[in-house]
């Protein structure tokens, strides 16, 4: 029973220094340039097949990635649900999308990868699904988007979609190129995690409330 325990242990450490380690070159390199056995191999890892051995593919390592950040998001969204509960300002729902995922890479320290990571993902056709729907499927993420219709009913179904696209990708692209420039030292707009989200809802609130052109 006891050999049993250490051997799950010693199982959980490697999966968790593997999932730590395939961030870190996917968010360097893409998704694609990386190997199973290469983020083996930087893993430390004897066998080359341990990613196989303990995810299967490398879409379910990409999975696994997305997973580990999760929780400590989507806790951060739900406290921030739950204080704007009934809220009409379209600034507390931009918020909603924006600041847990701000939060949670300030907590990260520097350097992290987790921006880069998703940002990486999110561009390469046989992965950005897995991960766009992994996020939007959560339980905070949907009623962050019920708010923001609620709150603009004037906007077309497809444009609603499309700001959707828009607000994404601001938000996922801003975050990464701030973790890059933190990791190399070089100067960002913002000079904290928490201004930088600042900055990202005052520009999606814009780009929600800006005026759109019917199409005939």
């Amino acid at each position: 029973m006891a050999s049993s325990r250490v051997r799950q242990a010693h199982g959980n450490e490697t999966r968790e220094l593997i999932v730590a380690t395939a961030e870190r070159l996917f968010a360097e390199q893409g998704v694609a340039a990386v190997s199973n056995r290469q983020v083996s191999e930087a893993a430390g890892q004897a066998n080359n097949f341990a990613v196989g051995y303990h995810f299967g593919t490398k879409a379910d390592l990409v999975l696994a990635i997305v997973r580990r950040h999760a929780p400590a998001i989507e806790r951060r969204r739900a406290e921030m649900l739950a204080s704007i509960k009934g809220s009409s300002d379209l600034r507390d729902w931009i918020g909603c999308l924006v600041r847990p995922l701000t939060e949670h890479l300030a907590s990260l320290g520097n350097p992290s990868w987790h921006a880069r990571f998703i940002a990486q993902a999110t561009t390469d056709p046989a992965f950005r699904r897995i991960v766009i729907d992994e996020t939007v499927a959560s339980t905070s993420m949907q009623e962050t988007i019920e708010g923001l219709i609620r709150l603009m009913p004037v906007l077309p179904e497809e444009v609603r979609a499309e700001r959707g696209d828009m607000s994404r990708q601001l938000i996922v692209h801003m975050c990464a190129e701030r973790e890059r420039a933190l990791q190399a030292g070089t100067a960002t707009p913002r000079a904290t995690w928490e201004a930088a989200a600042v900055g990202l809802v005052d520009a999606l609130v814009g780009l929600w409330r800006a005026p759109f052109t019917p199409t005939t």
